[in-house]
């Protein structure tokens, strides 16, 4: 793995930080980064090119490029490219790993809390008050996400495609990603101009610059031998000290997860969710939701929604500390890749944007994302919305009609959203 080198177009060489700067700034960050990808990437913008000056434009408009073209948190992406950018490997390793630390532990004990206590009075009010809001969350994420991607014949389609494919035909999510990727491959070939909305050659040479040092095969070799054994090796560790399950179903779950998570956390959620509560057993669909709710009012990514479903894995087998080791296993097998995608494709952020190809692969994927998540909404309505005997409770068909409504206006902000679905729950308790 290389130490990077960085460029006068990346870094104004009289506002280079040391190491030591910057680390305190990615410390901070992970405390703060609450508002999703757009306002984590902001941030980023704001401190890191502003004010700071640390990157130049151009560099960091690669690298966000290059982020939204992999699968995983976009943010914590673009923080790791800036962290290689800065001071190579150890930087990307400390950035990436402080933008997800601070939420994994307070993620950890939420769960711990959620899973001991949530059926008891208000604990039990306040997560089914959010519920409806989560359900808002998520429609309301298809419609922004669909307003942007499907504004052609060949984008709606796929995106109908997706949700007919999950909710009729039992496809399996990463098959559905890697079959609208090549889609949209085949597609560049044959109408360059039906998917790849304004990511056309234009908008593409605008974010084009000198290749960043490091590249080659051999390289790309060492590093990729090196993070497989990373991922190996603890792998191995924890399943001989502590029993192939639940440590082994973790493992595959949330490794193939993190390759395939195109589009953003909701994308992978019906992957995880299904798996999860279907497939394995390890919570409720209710349960799900609760974990949703609060990754949305955590900092960090939403993905950190995985370490909830991950404590659960061992809360289901072992108790409270053998949640803690399946949720910690889970978060190192989940953001590992990340890491690796960064380190290991950085020196090829320009190479890979020039092709037409790449671009409608990740304008395809985009469109199909918007029919998983469609599909996660239905999922999550199912579990809200109707009750053990099988009948709807209309006031929380209600509070999620009016949550959609707020949220699309952009009136009210995801977290306050959360918290008035809070004391929607707990004034039912108390009055109902």
């Amino acid at each position: 793995m290389t130490n990077s080198s960085t460029t006068s177009e990346n870094i104004d060489s009289t506002h280079a930080p040391t190491f030591r700067d910057a680390a305190a700034y990615w410390i901070k960050l992970g405390f703060i980064s609450f508002g999703g990808p757009a306002g984590q990437i902001a941030m980023m913008q704001t401190e890191c090119v502003d004010k700071r000056r640390w990157i130049g434009q151009g560099a960091f408009l690669r690298g966000l490029n290059y982020a939204m073209m992999l699968p995983g948190p976009e943010a914590q992406q673009l923080a790791a490219y800036i962290g290689w950018r800065l001071h190579g490997v150890k930087g990307a390793v400390f950035a990436g790993t402080m933008f997800v630390l601070p939420g994994m532990i307070l993620m950890i004990a939420l769960a711990w809390i959620a899973a001991k206590y949530g059926d008891q009075g208000a604990v039990a009010a306040i997560l089914d008050g959010i519920k409806p809001v989560v359900v808002a969350i998520v429609i309301a994420a298809v419609y922004r996400i669909g307003s942007k991607t499907c504004k052609g014949p060949a984008a709606l389609g796929l995106a109908i495609g997706a949700f007919a494919a999950l909710q009729f035909g039992g496809v399996p999510f990463p098959v559905v990603v890697l079959g609208a990727g090549l889609i949209g491959v085949i597609v560049a070939k044959f109408m360059p101009n039906a998917l790849a909305h304004g990511h056309g050659p234009d908008a593409a040479a605008e974010i084009l610059g000198q290749t960043a040092n490091g590249s080659g095969l051999g390289n790309f070799i060492k590093t990729s031998l090196i993070f497989a054994a990373l991922w190996a090796g603890p792998s191995a560790l924890m399943i001989a000290l502590f029993g192939v399950q639940p440590f082994l179903d973790v493992i595959k779950l949330f490794t193939t997860a993190a390759f395939v998570t195109f589009g953003g956390a909701y994308a992978v959620l019906p992957y995880v969710a299904d798996a999860g509560v279907n497939t394995y057993g390890w919570l409720t669909g209710a349960e799900m939701i609760d974990g949703l709710a609060l990754a949305e009012t955590t900092p960090g990514p939403l993905i950190l929604v995985t370490v909830y479903v991950g404590f659960f894995a061992g809360w289901s087998s072992g108790g409270g500390w053998m949640g803690v080791l399946t949720a910690l296993v889970t978060a190192y097998v989940t953001f590992l890749p990340s890491l690796y995608l960064i380190i290991a494709g950085a020196p090829y952020v320009e190479s890979i944007q020039r092709f037409a190809w790449a671009r409608n692969a990740l304008s395809a994927i985009t469109a199909a994302v918007v029919g998983v998540i469609l599909s996660l909404g239905i999922f999550l309505g199912r579990a809200a919305f109707i009750d053990s005997s099988g009948s709807i409770a209309w006031i929380d068909v209600t509070a999620a009609g009016v949550a959609l409504a707020l949220l699309v206006s952009g009136r009210v902000g995801i977290p306050l959203m959360v918290a008035l679905g809070a004391l929607f729950g707990l004034a039912r308790f108390f009055i109902f």
